[in-house]
């Protein structure tokens, strides 16, 4: 790898680590800044950090890789994840926002969910902050092996170096600066990607003669050498060998927005209730225009490595977009595009680190170790518990083909169905009770646990080869929260009081109820 390409990396890695000492100066005082910004978050800042930490590598690799193999076909999961965002910032932004500061100030998703809920038996808190914590740390450890294996490719460094590498810089401006690091950091990521899924497909198609020698040139390609890559006469036909099934299934994802708690939590800790609709602004037109980007990259691959007999080089579809970035750009361009790789993959590992900081530093220990812990002290315990997630994190990731990592694949629906429904009829039904959330956490996460190891099949497939988990999950989960509210128990008549107060602040502001 070029120097200027090294240097040029280099100088991201020093921008986020000034970052995190800004945000160390700025906003550490007490556990409420440093794990939510002390709700003073700008929305642009919080819209793109959003939607940087959502999209992570898959944004830059994934999506143009498997556009690269399938064609617009690929494409679905990529719709339906546009439209799960738009309808997370038009649901749950706005009443997440105002409920959790009227449930005395929850700071996490399990602390909302107690209190919302008022059980005080600290069973829901428990069981969030178990899922959290768990799958976080295992989707924390896969972004370290994407860093880990993008430094190996790239540069020729050892693996375990990139480990290193991407974690260390990571984990330095997370547990000094907390979340206004994270969501700052996460804010110039997100220009980063923007930029660069701007810039690559607009040269790439330019390199090949334009949209209709691209066009052409794709449909003159060969078929990818994966297994069951379909010919090119379909590649621009949106429903090739997708069956209506399929077309749910792929679309489906957009389900799972609604229980991301480091995307969810974003929307708690914006400044006012008036700049959810900015948000919402700055966030769909960020995600629109870096999805058609990402899927304009797979297009133009397919182009371009067929018009100059690439194939060869190009062993893996998902590295199309550091191929270009190899071969059309200047070094220390180069060197901004790997960043926008690592800044995909830093965002999300940043964010995941930081919930799960949040959770066992709230959750566990000021709920049950020492309730009367200083804010200092929280603070501390917040930045040992990023090390410890970041260091178990790292020890998984040292092996590359560990099964573990495979649960990593499965942690969207799995949050999706656990928590999705319960936050929606937490915010919109104040007849949900406390062991209707409890039947609907447990109901979703054991029905994507089932859906992908059981030995059961449908018409000679898998469970998990017939839809994607989290449908089957989502609707039993919400079907069940609804059910045990109905036949047992009633809300707790401070849940009556905080739910007009939401609506009232709602009103006011002249948000949507809907």
């Amino acid at each position: 790898m070029n120097t200027a390409a090294i240097v040029s990396l280099g100088a991201y890695f020093v921008l986020m680590m000034l970052i995190g000492f800004y945000a160390y100066r700025k906003s550490t005082s007490d556990v409420s800044e440093y794990m939510l910004g002390g709700r003073q978050l700008h929305p642009a800042v919080g819209a793109l950090s959003a939607g940087a930490s959502d999209m992570s590598g898959w944004m830059l690799m994934g999506l143009p890789g498997a556009v690269f193999v399938f064609g617009y076909s690929a494409a679905w999961i990529a719709v339906g994840l546009v439209i799960g965002a738009y309808f997370n910032y038009r649901l749950v932004a706005p009443r997440l926002r105002v409920y959790t500061e009227l449930a005395e100030d929850a700071i996490t998703i399990p602390d909302f969910f107690e209190k919302r809920f008022k059980d005080r038996s600290h069973m829901l808190r428990v069981l969030s902050s178990i899922v959290i914590v768990i799958f976080f740390t295992l989707y924390t450890s896969s972004g370290v092996v994407a860093g880990g294996k993008l430094f190996e490719a790239s540069f020729g460094l050892d693996y375990t170096l990139g480990l290193f590498l991407t974690a260390g810089v990571v984990v330095a401006y997370t547990l000094f600066g907390g979340f206004l690091a994270v969501s700052l950091t996460d804010f110039v990521q997100g220009c980063i990607m923007f930029v660069a899924l701007v810039l690559v497909p607009v040269v790439a198609i330019s390199a090949v003669g334009g949209f209709d020698a691209t066009h052409a040139e794709v449909l003159a390609s060969p078929p990818a050498s994966v297994p069951d890559a379909p010919s090119r006469e379909n590649f621009f036909n949106w429903f090739q060998g997708l069956s209506v099934i399929g077309i749910i299934s792929a679309a489906s994802w957009g389900l799972g927005y609604f229980g991301q708690p480091h995307i969810i939590v974003r929307f708690m800790a914006i400044r006012t209730l008036k700049d959810i609709a900015t948000a919402r602004y700055i966030g769909m037109g960020w995600m629109l225009v870096t999805v058609i980007g990402a899927v304009s990259v797979g297009v133009a691959g397919v182009a371009y490595v067929n018009e100059n007999n690439l194939n060869s080089q190009l062993t893996d579809p998902e590295t199309i977009f550091i191929l270009f970035s190899q071969v059309l750009f200047h070094p220390l361009v180069t060197g901004f595009l790997l960043a926008a790789i690592l800044a995909a993959i830093m965002s999300t590992i940043s964010s995941q680190l930081l919930v799960s900081s949040s959770s066992l530093t709230e959750d566990f220990y000021k709920t049950f170790l020492r309730k009367e812990a200083s804010q200092k002290e929280l603070v501390l315990i917040g930045r040992l518990s990023v090390l410890v997630v970041s260091l178990v994190a790292i020890f998984l990731a040292f092996d590359r083909s560990s099964s573990i990592l495979s649960l990593v694949s499965y942690a969207w629906a799995g949050f999706g169905a656990a928590f999705g429904p319960i936050i929606l009829l937490s915010l919109f039904w104040r007849g949900i009770t406390r062991n209707g959330a409890l039947a609907g956490m447990i109901t979703g996460a054991v029905t994507v646990l089932v859906w992908l190891y059981a030995p059961i099949s449908i018409g000679g497939q898998p469970l998990a080869d017939t839809i994607y988990a989290i449908v089957p999950g989502f609707v039993f989960s919400f079907v069940a929260a609804v059910l045990v509210s109905l036949i047992k128990g009633q809300p707790d008549p401070r849940v009556e009081t905080e739910y007009k107060e939401m609506l009232a602040a709602m009103s006011v502001e002249k948000q949507p109820l809907l």
